[in-house]
């Protein structure tokens, strides 16, 4: 597997890490509210939806490390699966949220997929 694709996998996969910090756990935190731009009072009632965004987001990571770990035979099939998974999240995320989802999630998962497909 060439070394960049798995390096943005981990890039990836860290950032899933970090979402699923954030909505799971600092949901209603100073830094939280400013870095998703939300009010205090629309954290404190969303933060059960924001937590299970979280696990999923959790979800993601754990299949892009699982991508990582995994004897060379499966791990082209499950970068795809993955990457894939993330970009159309981001893509979605990006139409429907904001589109800075596009430039955080939705770039790196496609740079790990063309990396795939032309590395």
């Amino acid at each position: 597997m060439h070394t960049v694709t798995l390096v943005l996998v981990a890039i990836v996969a860290l950032e899933h890490l970090y979402f699923l910090y954030l909505e799971m756990f600092r949901w209603t935190s100073p830094s939280t509210l400013t870095a998703f731009g939300l009010t205090a009072a629309f954290a404190a009632e969303s933060k059960t939806l924001a937590a299970n965004q979280g696990l999923y987001n959790g979800f993601l990571a754990a299949g892009l490390v699982w991508a990582l770990l995994a004897p060379a035979v499966l791990q082209r099939p499950l970068i795809l699966f993955f990457a894939a998974c993330v970009l159309v999240a981001g893509i979605y995320g990006g139409l429907t949220v904001t589109r800075r989802i596009l430039v955080i999630q939705a770039v790196p998962a496609a740079l790990c997929l063309a990396t795939l497909a032309f590395g």
